[in-house]
């Protein structure tokens, strides 16, 4: 359950307890007593959170230890494509534009969709980034 709903009902809560309980003493304990299981709540989100975190770490590295090319290499392959990607969009196509032109020859290359190329890119280089931080504050081998 999101827990900015949950809120809003415990301030409700917090209201009816004013109402119910004309003892300010009772009132506070009551209110307390809310609190308490408002913050259990949400510990027990981010812990489940958390441990679906780290499940999902215990499989990336299942997956990176993988001799298979197939387990292990959907991460570099991923890589690599962006490299391809970009070395044919900057380098191979004004080349070859070039050298058709200047042959005077009458064909059109595709180019490639870099909105798409540039999110994937950033979003691996990002993760790099992530890891090269763990490793130097020493969180990770």
């Amino acid at each position: 359950m999101n827990p900015l709903l949950l809120s809003g009902v415990f301030d409700l809560a917090g209201k009816v307890f004013d109402k119910l309980f004309p003892n300010p003493q009772q009132a506070a304990e009551a209110k307390l007593k809310m609190f308490e299981m408002q913050q259990a709540g949400e510990l027990k989100i981010l812990e489940a959170e958390t441990q679906l975190a780290v499940g999902q770490l215990k499989i990336n590295e299942v997956e990176a230890a993988s001799p298979s090319l197939f387990t292990s290499g959907w991460r570099p392959a991923t890589g690599w494509t962006c490299v391809l990607g970009l070395f044919y969009q900057f380098v191979t196509l004004p080349f070859a534009t070039f050298f058709l032109a200047l042959y005077e020859i009458k064909a059109v290359l595709p180019s490639l969709d870099l909105n798409t190329l540039m999110t994937l890119l950033f979003g691996l280089l990002g993760l790099g980034a992530y890891r090269t931080v763990e490793k130097v504050k020493g969180v990770s081998k």
